[in-house]
């Protein structure tokens, strides 16, 4: 029987690689999946010839060629694909398997199995001869080597996200590194065995089996080190790691004695018999307790017996011949170690080009998932500048020129002296405009549609607490009649309930701000229809005023049309500033439309070698430097807006000369308030029909969030029905197989009574289909995963049920 350990398989199950493969390319890549057609089933092959479980050397280069082109795919398709992946522990192959959508685990999971694979072909060696050994030894340094790979290049990449409920622990670090050193000391242990058969110098055997010790008690530290490892290990495992470490330590120390009786320092050799026998004893002792293989037990008893003979030898001779002094195990110098074996990574994994070598490189056509993720997150950064630093601030600086103007009740004081009859070319346009797109009108349909929206959702939302409330009714009933090992159903649905009122408080915010709206139209709308009128109609509403040519040619008329003409000036310096402005923001946007950077990253990917890991973060240099071409424009609209701040200075003062230099003329002031009033109606008009468009588009968007949370309310309450369904049935056919018995004790006792045919069992419900996946505004509804209950549905609080929530909606404040 073997007296050294070998690393268990972690057992897999079928893979769908076929359709998760072609649904993700299909969606995110634009292309049809038949074009790879041949890549998923060579993939689907690879991975079937990898996980067959078979233990022979020539099923490592399957595994290898896997890996490589496993490596080769997840340079081309992101890590969750939407493909489970499922892997029993390894030490545990019957018990609920890990399943996890990410092509990581596969790769860890791919790489543990080979370094399983390799342990088991060196336990499988005849180490009766030294060519058996030193393949031994060979393995499970490649199992070692293995083990360090995949610590130190894959699980750092393996990360899982706070709600996944099943995680591989056989894949964490300190495991794995446990496994790395058993298999190190093992294939120590093997040239131990070599050295004994080549009958070493004693010393050398002595340095070998102290680097033996080092690496059984690394190993044990780390198991140790590893919360799940006490649970995860075969109860054996770590007294048979313990047992070895005391197992060699004794063999060193009798090793070092030898060479001490070899020097006739027979004080010393008796001090290292009797630290040889007390570890000796501790071997013995653990593989006993322990249970381990009987070959460790019968190696540990026969060191204790052969050091227990040899001690009773040395101080017998000591007692009577050489009288020298033996030193306590403390005084004792340590042993120098002596490591002749490393971890050694096979070629496969140090260089998977090789390994791939002419072969076809899986998906080779499609850009590099970070070439991808690189692209996307420049455009997103483009259009986030541009938004921000370019066309929001460019609104922006016109809103505050727009508003320093009304404050100033400019151009309607300046145009009402300019043109004492008719109405400024300016208000002209504006009251066209409004004309044109029937204004009134078209606020009240849009106020009615809004309402409409908003009327909409809130059904929506009612309909899915109905559905909720029928569930919970139906829950309630069954309870009185048969007694249900379940959560209540107002403890079952508290997430859904909560986020019913999350809606709820949402569509309140946004009945706020739509009174307010409706309020701000209630108090402009008859400005607003002014506006309306016909242009003969519009001039009769606003007062006219003359100015007497002897007033104007006094001193006060002269300073008063200076002023006049000095204010216009800076007014049309503003116009003239907006329209640089927006020039500006034609020009950026011109340059957004034919900014396409997919070339230059495409380019700078093809330069990476055939299998890096290629990140987004190696095109982060790139995208700066096409970022810069915007600078210049962030720079202009510096510029303009240091100008737009200095002319508004500038009107600012102008006007107050202005005013001072006007004489308190009442009709002017009349005119004045009249166009002003008319240009701010306009203005309204304007916020108006802007808060309107953001209203409808929000209850839009909500009422697709709305559906969606309709929808998981269905499936919520459906797999609840299930699950009362299956109990029911349960029940009655416990109950027909009571009547039955009953039937039978009648037949028994009244024979000559014939036996009526049973009724039928009532048919079963038959269960609706489950919802497909549906695309909606902020993401497609979850389909529920096969495999989570036996209803095919996730449990009632997996995370399964969330989805993407709306932003929440612009509040009263935000839209006045």
């Amino acid at each position: 029987m073997p007296n050294l350990l070998t690393i268990p398989f972690k057992r897999t199950y079928t893979v769908d690689i076929k359709e998760a493969t072609r649904e993700y390319i299909f969606a995110q890549e634009g292309a049809h999946p038949d074009e790879f057609k041949e890549d998923i089933k060579t993939w689907q092959n690879l991975r079937r010839d990898a996980v067959d479980g078979v233990v022979h050397d020539n099923r490592i280069e399957p595994i290898l060629l896997y890996h490589a082109q496993l490596v080769s795919i997840l340079t081309k398709l992101p890590t969750n694909m939407r493909l489970d992946i499922a892997y029993a522990p390894a030490f545990a192959p019957s018990s609920i398997p890990v399943t996890l959508q990410n092509l990581v685990f596969e790769r860890a999971s791919l790489l543990f199995n080979l370094a399983a694979l390799y342990s088991q072909l060196g336990g499988a060696q005849d180490r009766s001869t030294a060519e058996g050994i030193k393949r031994a030894a060979s393995y499970y340094q490649h199992a070692a080597g293995t083990l360090s790979y995949l610590q130190a290049s894959v699980l750092p990449k393996l990360t899982f996200s706070p709600d996944e409920e099943q995680l591989p622990y056989d894949l964490s670090i300190e495991f794995v590194k446990g496994l790395e050193w058993l298999m190190l000391a093992q294939a120590q242990e093997c040239s131990w065995q070599v050295a004994k058969l080549n009958q070493l110098k004693n010393s050398h055997i002595a340095k070998i089996s102290a680097a033996a010790v080092s690496m059984y008690h690394a190993s044990s530290a780390a198991f140790r080190e590893s919360s799940t490892a006490k649970s995860m290990l075969p109860s054996d495992w770590l007294a048979h790691i313990e047992a070895k470490e005391h197992h060699f330590s004794a063999v060193a120390e009798y090793r070092e004695s030898l060479v001490e009786y070899e020097a006739r320092r027979y004080g010393v050799e008796l001090g290292r018999l009797a630290k040889a026998q007390s570890e000796a004893k501790k071997a013995y002792d653990n593989a006993r307790r322990g249970k381990v293989t009987p070959t460790v037990v019968q190696d540990a008893q026969s060191l204790l017996e052969t050091v227990k003979s040899s001690e009773a030898r040395a101080q017998r001779d000591n007692d009577l011949i050489y009288h020298q002094d033996v030193p306590a195990p403390s005084a004792l110098p340590a042993i120098q170690e002596f490591k002749v074996v490393s971890s050694l990574v096979p070629k496969g994994l140090a260089n998977l080009t090789t390994v791939i070598g002419d072969r076809h490189q899986l998906f080779s056509q499609l850009a590099s998932w970070g070439a991808r993720e690189a692209i996307n997150i420049y455009n997103d950064r483009k259009q986030n500048l541009i938004q921000e630093r370019i066309l929001d601030r460019a609104q922006e600086l016109r809103d505050q020129a727009d508003k320093a103007l009304r404050q100033l009740n400019l151009p309607s004081s300046l145009e009402a002296l300019e043109r004492p009859i008719g109405l400024p070319p300016s208000l002209l346009q504006k009251a066209e405009e409004v004309r044109l797109e029937d204004g009134p009108a078209k606020i009240e349909a849009w106020i009615e549609d809004v309402q409409m929206l908003a009327q909409h959702d809130s059904a929506l939302l009612e309909e899915a607490l109905d559905i909720l409330d029928s569930e919970a009714s139906e829950d309630e009933a069954a309870r009185k009649e048969t007694p249900l090992a379940r959560l209540k159903s107002h403890e079952a649905n508290v997430e859904l309930i909560e986020k019913a009122n999350r809606y709820r408080d949402i569509l309140s915010q946004a009945a706020e701000s739509d009174e307010s709206v409706r309020q701000k139209w209630d108090e402009w709308e008859e400005c607003i229809i002014e506006l309306t009128w016909d242009e003969d109609v519009l001039e009769a509403a606003v007062p006219s005023t003359t100015v007497s040519p002897s007033a104007q040619a006094t001193p006060q008329g002269k300073e008063t049309r200076t002023q006049a003409r000095a204010l216009r000036v800076k007014l049309e310096e503003l116009d003239t500033l907006h329209r640089d402005r927006d020039q500006l923001v034609n020009r950026v946007r011109s340059v957004a439309a034919g900014d396409d950077i997919r070339p230059r990253i495409m380019k700078a990917a093809a330069g990476f070698e055939r299998l890096a890991d290629v990140t987004p973060a190696m095109f982060e240099d790139l995208s700066d430097e096409e970022l810069a071409k915007y600078d210049r424009y962030l720079s202009e609209m510096d510029d303009l807006e240091r100008k737009q701040q200095e002319i508004i200075n500038d009107i600012r003062s102008r006007n107050k000369q202005f005013l001072e230099s006007r004489k308190d003329d009442p009709i002017v002031k009349e005119r004045e308030e009249a166009l002003q009033s008319l240009d701010l109606a306009y203005f309204k008009y304007r916020e108006i029909t802007r808060n309107l468009d953001e209203g409808y588009k929000f209850y839009n968007d909500l009422a697709g969030i709305l559906v969606q949370f309709k929808e998981v309310c269905k499936t919520w309450c459906l797999h609840r029905n299930q699950e009362l369904h299956s109990v029911a049935r349960s029940m009655q056919s416990m109950s027909l197989r009571d009547g039955e018995t009953r039937k039978e004790r009648e037949q028994e006792s009244q024979p000559e009574v014939s036996e009526a045919p049973p009724a039928p069992p009532p048919a079963a419900n038959k269960v609706p289909a489950q919802p497909q996946t549906r695309p909606g505004p902020n993401g497609p509804i979850r389909k529920p995963l096969p495999g989570k209950s036996a209803l095919g549905l996730p449990a009632i609080n997996s995370s399964e049920w969330e989805f993407e929530e709306l932003v929440l909606p612009p509040g009263p404040k935000d839209r006045k």
